[in-house]
């Protein structure tokens, strides 16, 4: 079993504290760190991100940087609950195979992803992506880009 911390620190600020040690600050309104909730779809984006990036390494595809833009909707009524959360993929890499990468994508979000199968169980969870190519102007989008 994962044991984590989380002390306060002062007012509405928090120090969470994982179990290798290392930590994150947390807070509500005008605090210095992230809120709680924007921390579930943190954690939601590094998960799947770890993910893509191990499966796109083994595939030795070309990616050069991954980013990952999560948005969520919360519900109207406490505890409001993320209701619908949406994860757009920017996978940046020359000559990247686009099978490769929404097959990374939906092994990740299907299969792997534990925070996305916590979230999955509360929240509609939709994804979609799009690969960029390295240029020397830098990135430019290709037209490859699917939803799901």
């Amino acid at each position: 079993m994962a044991t984590t911390r989380v002390k306060w620190i002062e007012e509405r600020t928090f120090l969470g504290i994982g179990e290798n040690g290392r930590s994150a600050v947390m807070s509500s309104g005008e605090g210095p760190g992230v809120s709680p909730m924007q921390m579930l779809l943190l954690g939601l984006g590094g998960c799947s991100g770890v993910d893509i990036v191990d499966i796109l390494r083994k595939q030795h595809q070309p990616l050069t940087d991954l980013q990952i833009e999560i948005s969520g909707e919360r519900g109207s009524e406490y505890p409001k609950p993320w209701e619908r959360i949406h994860i757009h993929y920017i996978v940046v890499g020359a000559g990247l195979d686009p099978h490769k990468v929404e097959r990374a994508i939906n092994l990740s979000v299907e299969k792997y992803c534990g925070a996305h199968a916590t979230l999955a169980g509360v929240a509609k969870i939709t994804h979609d992506h799009e690969i960029r190519a390295w240029e020397t102007a830098g990135a430019v989008s290709h037209a490859e880009k699917t939803n799901s």
